[in-house]
């Protein structure tokens, strides 16, 4: 599909084919900044630092989760007003000192503060490659680039948190694995500034190209309250999007903790850590295109109870097998999940403010990681881990059903072919 605007932009998968390609290079270097801490962080907590409870050590996630909400909303309405690329290379430039300073830590503090850095980093680079390929395909095919954005960065976490447990293993939690952070940190800043162009102008195109109007822009408090509370499908996007990432906090900050008790190696913790979001983001190419045909809603009620399912297989069962079943099928659920939940979001809100309304979806995305954290950490410590997994479990069978009640379908094409959905404009396009 494409949609011109004039002679200058054309919006559309194939017109745009080489940038949105650098795109998902890009995305993936940002995945691979994660993946560095996925099998070998929590494990210093435990092993390096000798933290005695589960909420301190879980305290760098908190320091994450935390820090990348706040700049989700800070990248989001800087990346309407200033432009995309400006927000992506200073999220990169952020994000240079983070695997030295996991190398030199001292202390625990300095972990924690890395993860503030990291926190930043993630929230300006990720929240700009999603609304740069967003930009770049127009509105019937969001689905699909969204999950070739989501594919490429969770099989980047996968691949580096397997090697990294591959390297632990053989030459220990530090420095070695952190090596990988230092070239893909350097990668991503040089692509960035050399090879990225701008994307805001693929926005302003699509809102001008309506023939109805666009409508007058809102206040970012009232965008916020819509995203938050008053749109039925934005609010129940957040919600769901809040718990499953609280669902990836327990996956990142407990369960190579629970796995390295249960006695399993290292390798085996890495395959663990990389199994989960290596089947997220392989099924996320799949099921991002999958939404574009059949609808966001029904997925996201179907993954949600998906993912359920597989937290309290983790609970109920034990040994690495069984674990590493439960992790394929709790990636199953997430993919059909996470990109959609964007893709509804980009369905609502109208172009100009696009950047806005996503950041604050992703702020309460990502606030799950802080919450899950806050969550897990005080349940392990009151009660153990298996209590932990199971409430989590149930929240998340309970966000499923919240979605079921409340979203409503956003699919562009469930409105009117050519429909913009949420605005009522017709876009015309050329597939």
């Amino acid at each position: 599909m494409a949609l011109r605007s004039g002679s200058e932009i054309t919006l559309g998968l194939r017109a745009n084919a080489g940038q949105f390609a650098l795109l998902v290079g890009v995305s993936a270097l940002v995945g691979g900044m994660v993946g560095q801490e996925r099998a070998i962080v929590p494990l210093l907590a435990s092993d390096v630092f000798g933290l005695p409870t589960a909420t301190a050590a879980l305290a760098f996630l908190v320091a994450f989760g935390l820090t990348k909400a706040v700049t989700n909303l800070v990248a989001g309405v800087l990346a309407d007003r200033i432009g995309r690329k400006p927000v992506l290379v200073a999220g990169w430039v952020v994000g240079l000192p983070v695997p030295f300073i996991l190398i030199l830590a001292p202390d625990w503090g300095w972990v924690v503060a890395a993860n503030v850095l990291l926190g930043v980093n993630q929230g300006l680079t990720w929240s700009t490659t999603v609304l740069m390929k967003i930009d770049l395909v127009g509105p019937r095919r969001r689905g699909l680039a969204l999950g070739l954005n989501e594919a490429s960065g969770y099989l980047a976490v996968a691949i580096v948190a397997f090697l990294t447990g591959l390297i632990a293993q053989s030459a220990g939690l530090r420095p070695a694995p952190f090596f990988l952070g230092i070239a893909i940190a350097g990668l991503g800043l040089g692509a960035s500034v050399l090879f990225v162009r701008e994307t805001r102008g693929h926005a302003l195109s699509e809102s001008r190209v309506a023939t109805s109007p666009p409508g007058p822009d809102v206040g970012w408090l009232r965008l916020a309250w819509r995203s938050t509370i008053s749109d039925p499908s934005l609010s129940a996007a957040s919600q769901a999007g809040l718990v499953n990432n609280l669902n990836d906090g327990l996956a990142w900050g407990l369960l190579p903790i629970v796995w390295a008790a249960a006695g399993l190696t290292l390798g085996q913790i890495g395959v663990l850590a990389a199994a989960y979001p290596a089947t997220w983001g392989i099924a996320q190419v799949a099921t991002g295109a999958l939404s574009d045909r059949v609808g966001r809603k029904r997925l996201i009620v179907a993954g949600m109870l998906i993912q359920a399912v597989a937290i309290a297989a983790i609970a109920a069962f034990s040994g690495f097998v069984p674990w590493l079943a439960a992790a394929v099928v709790l990636g199953v659920g997430t993919a059909m999940v996470y990109p959609t939940l964007i893709a509804v979001v980009a369905d609502v809100a109208e172009p100009r403010q696009r950047g806005a309304v996503t950041g604050v979806y992703r702020f309460w995305r990502d606030a799950g990681f802080a919450v899950g954290a806050l969550l897990v950490g005080l349940l392990v410590d009151r009660f153990d881990a298996r209590a932990a997994i199971l409430v989590v479990a149930a929240l998340t069978a309970v966000s499923g059903l919240i979605v079921a009640v409340r979203m409503q379908e956003t699919r562009p094409a469930a409105t009117h072919p050519g429909t913009r959905a949420g605005t009522g404009a017709e876009v015309p396009t050329r597939d």
